[in-house]
């Protein structure tokens, strides 16, 4: 074998072994960005910007983007009704990258505020953002008390490396 062919047999089998890391090697400050946007949409009333960035399948499983915005509504009328006078929260930096079939899944830990009164309410969950496009765009469920049969109902290749740790209990905090 001459010199040339065995340094080119040598970089493709470079290029073979590292070809999985390439592929899950992700722009960590862009899905923390467009997350960011969907939490941020969500604390605000946002309900156009929250369907838009929400996992297609979690829409059409809502009963599509009118019945998804109406339920998110509903839901924080209900959350209001019982005391809640502001939302706020963060979402903090984006997990490992997972390969799962065609997609690309990583976890996202959010913290939410529910403002009282006469205190505030503080809770985690996570994000689960979900790429279709090699991580140059995220659409985003929160899975924090999401059943396993509905996860993997929308996401059947989900890759079951990434554990979606269960989320604590609010916590209740005077001011």
């Amino acid at each position: 074998m001459n010199l040339p062919v065995a340094i080119r047999l040598t970089c493709l089998a470079l290029l073979l072994l590292t070809l999985p890391c390439i592929t899950c090697a992700q722009d960590t400050a862009l899905v923390k960005k467009q997350a960011q946007r969907f939490a941020s949409a969500s604390f605000n009333g946002d309900f156009k910007t929250v369907t838009d960035l929400t996992y297609p399948k979690l829409v059409a499983l809502s009963g599509g983007r009118d019945e998804m915005q109406k339920l998110i509504s509903e839901r924080i009328e209900g959350l209001k009704k019982q005391g809640i006078i502001q939302f706020s929260g963060s979402v903090g930096s984006p997990g490992k990258f997972y390969k799962a079939g065609t997609q690309i899944h990583c976890l996202l830990p959010e913290t939410i505020i529910l403002k009282m009164f006469n205190g505030h309410y503080v809770s985690r969950s996570y994000l689960l953002a979900i790429s279709n496009d090699m991580g140059k765009s995220w659409a985003f469920m929160d899975v924090g008390k999401m059943p396993p049969e509905v996860l993997y109902k929308l996401l059947p290749d989900y890759n079951d490396n990434l554990v979606i740790p269960t989320p604590g209990k609010p916590m209740f905090f005077t001011d």
